[in-house]
């Protein structure tokens, strides 16, 4: 299929669905999830976000933002991962364990609404990694219309961009609890200095970064931009002394950049 093909199997599938909560993270997947929705359903679709310290504040009122500027129906709900049994202790299901709570609260949410189905928005391209999170997709019954129609990340950013959606070019976020390795402990502060030295990143221009969490160490992942910014010895040595001021000891910068799922590479050892 092509790609026009599959945005209208995507259009199609969700009209069959009737009505739909979709869990929107202000992400790229999700908002075009959610627009396209939006367009098919109007207001037989609503907006789900969960509230945690593993979201980021300027996440959520981007979030908000765009639902308010398009009348869509925003629900935030609390979903704190660190209170859920097992969470903080950073298994390898981790993401399991979050989004089965997560999913829970939104189907509640859907309930009281009215609504039918719940769906997220993964794609094509999670398919090849180590994606916990998936079980409890199938386990809750949330559809993946992303995925049915086989869409992948670079097709929606393309119809996304051709739609005029402000997220088309939005860097790729997961959850900070995905910037510690498996087994180490997970805390609101842990969190909290994640968060502050990634947004340090996003102030100096950075457009694609995670910022690792080992301990003392702050190990820092980014593009081939950031790579450059980093180049330039002052904003070196800012970054370092921040970082230090947020509670780090040392600074490193992984010399193979910014990928999505590194700390599963410890899994495959």
């Amino acid at each position: 299929m092509n790609i026009r093909e599959k945005h209208d199997k995507l259009k199609n599938y969700i009209k069959s669905l009737g009505s739909v909560a979709v869990a929107f993270s202000g992400g790229v997947d999700s908002t075009f999830l959610l627009e396209t929705a939006h367009d098919v359903l109007g207001d037989r679709s609503i907006a789900v976000t969960a509230r945690s310290c593993s979201f980021p504040e300027r996440e959520l009122r981007e979030a908000e933002s765009f639902c308010g500027q398009r009348a869509i129906t925003h629900v935030v709900c609390d979903s704190e991962e660190l209170d859920i049994e097992g969470f903080q202790q950073n298994p390898p299901n981790r993401c399991y364990l979050c989004k089965s709570e997560l999913f829970r609260k939104i189907w509640a949410v859907a309930r009281e609404h009215g609504i039918e189905n719940v769906a997220e928005g993964s794609n094509t391209d999670d398919d090849g990694d180590y994606r916990p999170g998936l079980v409890a997709v199938s386990e809750q019954n949330v559809k993946s219309p992303l995925r049915y129609a086989e869409l992948n990340k670079e097709e929606i950013r393309e119809l996304s961009r051709e739609i005029a959606l402000p997220t088309w070019n939005k860097q790729s976020f997961a959850c900070l609890a995905s910037r510690f390795p498996y087994g180490e402990t997970i805390t609101a502060e842990r969190l909290g200095m994640v968060d502050r030295a990634e947004q340090v990143l996003l102030d100096l221009g950075f457009r694609q970064v995670r910022v690792r969490h080992h301990g003392d160490v702050a190990r820092i992942e980014t593009d081939e931009s950031g790579f450059g910014l980093l180049m330039d010895k002052e904003t070196r040595e800012r970054v370092n002394e921040q970082f230090k001021r947020i509670g780090f000891t040392y600074v490193s910068l992984d010399m193979k950049g910014y990928r999505t799922g590194s700390m599963n590479e410890t899994l495959q050892r």
